[in-house]
Protein backbone atom coordinates (compact mmCIF):
# COMPACT_ATOMS: atom_id res chain seq x y z
CA UNK A 1 0.00 0.00 0.00
CA UNK A 2 1.52 3.36 -0.95
CA UNK A 3 2.17 5.93 1.74
CA UNK A 4 -0.39 8.67 2.09
CA UNK A 5 0.64 11.99 0.60
CA UNK A 6 2.00 14.54 3.03
CA UNK A 7 2.30 18.29 3.04
CA UNK A 8 5.81 19.77 2.95
CA UNK A 9 7.37 19.43 6.37
CA UNK A 10 4.66 17.01 7.53
CA UNK A 11 6.38 13.87 8.84
CA UNK A 12 3.48 11.44 8.49
CA UNK A 13 0.38 10.69 6.48
CA UNK A 14 -3.04 11.89 7.58
CA UNK A 15 -3.46 8.64 9.55
CA UNK A 16 -0.46 9.58 11.72
CA UNK A 17 1.59 6.80 10.15
CA UNK A 18 5.16 7.63 9.09
CA UNK A 19 5.92 7.89 5.40
CA UNK A 20 8.43 5.02 5.70
CA UNK A 21 8.44 1.81 7.74
CA UNK A 22 9.55 1.69 11.34
CA UNK A 23 10.78 -1.77 12.29
CA UNK A 24 11.99 -3.53 15.40
CA UNK A 25 14.82 -6.08 15.29
CA UNK A 26 17.11 -7.69 17.80
CA UNK A 27 20.59 -6.18 17.67
CA UNK A 28 22.10 -9.65 17.39
CA UNK A 29 20.46 -10.25 13.98
CA UNK A 30 22.63 -9.68 10.92
CA UNK A 31 22.16 -6.14 9.55
CA UNK A 32 20.03 -6.00 6.41
CA UNK A 33 20.38 -3.59 3.49
CA UNK A 34 16.72 -2.59 3.93
CA UNK A 35 17.13 -1.61 7.61
CA UNK A 36 17.50 2.05 6.72
CA UNK A 37 18.64 4.08 9.73
CA UNK A 38 19.66 1.66 12.49
CA UNK A 39 18.82 3.06 15.93
CA UNK A 40 19.94 1.37 19.14
CA UNK A 41 17.22 2.04 21.72
CA UNK A 42 18.82 0.32 24.74
CA UNK A 43 20.60 2.31 27.44
CA UNK A 44 23.38 -0.27 27.85
CA UNK A 45 25.56 -1.63 25.07
CA UNK A 46 24.49 -5.21 24.18
CA UNK A 47 26.64 -7.94 25.71
CA UNK A 48 29.02 -9.79 23.46
CA UNK A 49 28.59 -7.50 20.47
CA UNK A 50 31.47 -5.57 18.95
CA UNK A 51 30.58 -1.99 18.09
CA UNK A 52 31.97 -2.47 14.59
CA UNK A 53 29.59 -5.41 13.98
CA UNK A 54 26.47 -3.57 15.15
CA UNK A 55 26.42 -0.94 12.39
CA UNK A 56 24.54 1.61 14.50
CA UNK A 57 23.61 4.97 13.00
CA UNK A 58 22.03 6.54 16.10
CA UNK A 59 22.00 5.80 19.83
CA UNK A 60 19.59 8.28 21.46
CA UNK A 61 19.97 7.43 25.14
CA UNK A 62 17.34 10.04 26.00
CA UNK A 63 14.75 7.63 24.54
CA UNK A 64 15.72 4.71 26.74
CA UNK A 65 13.90 3.85 29.96
CA UNK A 66 15.54 5.24 33.08
CA UNK A 67 17.77 2.95 35.11
CA UNK A 68 15.20 3.04 37.92
CA UNK A 69 12.36 2.03 35.60
CA UNK A 70 14.41 -0.77 34.02
CA UNK A 71 15.32 -2.17 37.44
CA UNK A 72 11.71 -1.98 38.62
CA UNK A 73 10.40 -3.75 35.50
CA UNK A 74 12.97 -6.54 35.65
CA UNK A 75 12.48 -6.97 39.39
CA UNK A 76 9.80 -8.98 41.15
CA UNK A 77 7.11 -6.25 41.03
CA UNK A 78 7.34 -5.24 37.38
CA UNK A 79 4.42 -5.87 35.05
CA UNK A 80 4.24 -4.71 31.45
CA UNK A 81 1.17 -2.43 31.48
CA UNK A 82 2.47 -0.41 34.42
CA UNK A 83 5.93 -0.32 32.82
CA UNK A 84 4.36 0.96 29.58
CA UNK A 85 2.47 3.70 31.46
CA UNK A 86 5.58 4.84 33.36
CA UNK A 87 7.76 4.74 30.24
CA UNK A 88 5.25 6.81 28.26
CA UNK A 89 5.47 9.39 31.05
CA UNK A 90 9.28 9.40 30.74
CA UNK A 91 8.98 9.93 26.98
CA UNK A 92 7.16 13.20 27.67
CA UNK A 93 10.30 14.69 29.28
CA UNK A 94 11.92 17.40 27.10
CA UNK A 95 15.06 15.45 26.07
CA UNK A 96 13.09 12.30 25.25
CA UNK A 97 10.41 14.27 23.38
CA UNK A 98 13.10 15.96 21.29
CA UNK A 99 14.74 12.62 20.47
CA UNK A 100 11.34 11.16 19.54
CA UNK A 101 10.63 14.15 17.29
CA UNK A 102 13.99 13.59 15.59
CA UNK A 103 13.13 9.96 14.86
CA UNK A 104 9.72 10.98 13.53
CA UNK A 105 11.41 13.37 11.11
CA UNK A 106 13.80 10.63 9.98
CA UNK A 107 10.82 8.27 9.47
CA UNK A 108 9.31 10.85 7.15
CA UNK A 109 12.37 10.50 4.92
CA UNK A 110 13.49 6.87 5.24
CA UNK A 111 13.05 3.53 6.97
CA UNK A 112 14.05 3.24 10.63
CA UNK A 113 14.98 0.02 12.39
CA UNK A 114 14.81 0.14 16.18
CA UNK A 115 17.42 -2.23 17.62
CA UNK A 116 17.29 -3.89 21.02
CA UNK A 117 18.93 -6.72 22.92
CA UNK A 118 15.59 -7.56 24.59
CA UNK A 119 14.69 -11.24 24.20
CA UNK A 120 11.02 -10.33 23.73
CA UNK A 121 10.81 -6.92 22.02
CA UNK A 122 6.99 -7.00 22.13
CA UNK A 123 7.14 -6.91 25.94
CA UNK A 124 9.84 -4.25 26.14
CA UNK A 125 10.21 -0.52 25.68
CA UNK A 126 10.68 -1.04 21.92
CA UNK A 127 6.99 -1.85 21.50
CA UNK A 128 6.13 1.46 23.20
CA UNK A 129 8.55 3.36 20.95
CA UNK A 130 7.17 1.61 17.87
CA UNK A 131 3.63 2.74 18.76
CA UNK A 132 4.88 6.27 19.40
CA UNK A 133 6.58 6.40 15.99
CA UNK A 134 3.97 4.40 14.05
CA UNK A 135 0.57 4.39 15.81
CA UNK A 136 -0.85 1.69 13.53
CA UNK A 137 2.08 -0.70 13.93
CA UNK A 138 1.94 -4.11 15.57
CA UNK A 139 4.82 -4.70 17.95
Amino acid sequence: MPAEPTQPGEPAGRSGRPAHPVRVRRIYETPSPDDGVRVLVDRLWPRGLAKTDARIDEWPKALTPSTELRRWYHGTEGEYEEFRRRYEAELAAPDAAAALARLRSIAAEETITLLTAAKDPAMSHTSVLLRELDPGAEA
